[in-house]
């Protein structure tokens, strides 16, 4: 199928995106178009109106300031996941990128495409969520920011009002140790469940950990009470394996024909015992 007909807007600006966005409330938005393509030629989406803001200045960033990453909306899942700054900076989304689709979409796809998309079984926003990620989002009234674990209200809504943007993404660096654990049909497909962890190690006692839950809920999942049982402890097999569980009983799964609910959730506890594992390793 092709998409049905649409009017189409190549912004030159980001004042001019944002009136568009405003003026047409069912516009859609064009970056890297690996998610909104599909969608319009499957016309599952039917817009009046596409803003291209590809050609809008200073949204392709990739920069470590004041210890933090700062990423530009448009900026290219390939040259985030290759630059030596976010492996040195914030390992954990440098391997969390390698699960996105193949390399041909990760050259096309954009970070800020991917997190407005708000997938739930996709990487990025819960690597955003593990992070405690901040986002800058323009709009009519001027610039605000949105906490990575407000932005995502179910699946593909997010907290982005009439007529606002996504336009950068702010990273905390983390030096600890991190790791990804991801169960999918075929390599590269969206996860069944896909657990982002990160741990800081003192002494042998758990510092502060991190651990995230993509495809187990309507969004990324926070497991906090899994972090809390972690914090301040040894990270014995015990420990880890009580914190994983934890993080299962967080979640709340769909069940569809590729996985039942229960199936997931207790993918979640493997996963994120392998994930902590790897983690603390790394610490």
């Amino acid at each position: 199928m092709k998409a049905a007909p649409f009017d189409y807007l190549r912004a030159s600006s980001l004042d001019e995106a944002i009136e568009a966005l405003a003026e047409t409330p069912d516009a859609r938005v064009l970056a890297g178009g690996q998610s909104l393509v599909p969608l319009l030629n499957l016309r599952q989406v039917r817009p009046p109106l596409v803003v291209d803001i590809n050609r809008i200045d200073g949204l392709s960033v990739l920069h470590k300031e004041n210890g933090r990453l700062e990423i530009g909306a448009l900026t290219r899942h390939r040259v985030v996941e290759t630059s030596a700054v976010v492996h040195s900076e914030v390992p954990l989304l440098a391997e969390a990128l390698g699960y996105v689709g193949h390399v041909a979409i990760r050259n096309r796809g954009t970070i800020g495409g991917s997190l407005a998309h708000a997938d739930p079984a996709a990487e990025l926003p819960a690597v955003m969520v593990a992070l405690d990620a901040e986002f800058r989002v323009h709009g009519p009234e001027g610039e605000r920011p949105i906490a990575a674990r407000d932005f995502f209200l179910g699946p593909h809504r997010t907290a982005l009002g009439p007529g606002e943007l996504l336009t950068r993404i702010s990273v905390p660096s983390h030096r600890g140790g991190s790791a990804v654990e991801e169960l999918s049909r075929r390599s590269r497909d969206l996860a069944l469940v896909a657990v982002f962890a990160t741990v800081t190690m003192s002494g042998g006692v758990c510092e502060t950990a991190r651990i995230a839950v993509a495809g187990a809920g309507p969004t990324p999942i926070r497991a906090t009470a899994a972090e809390e049982s972690l914090t301040g402890r040894a990270l014995t097999a015990d420990a880890i394996a009580a914190a994983a569980d934890l993080a299962a009983d967080a979640t709340d799964p769909p069940g569809d024909l590729h996985a039942p609910a229960d199936y997931r959730r207790e993918m979640a506890a493997v996963l994120t015992r392998r994930a902590i594992t790897r983690a603390k390793e790394g610490a």
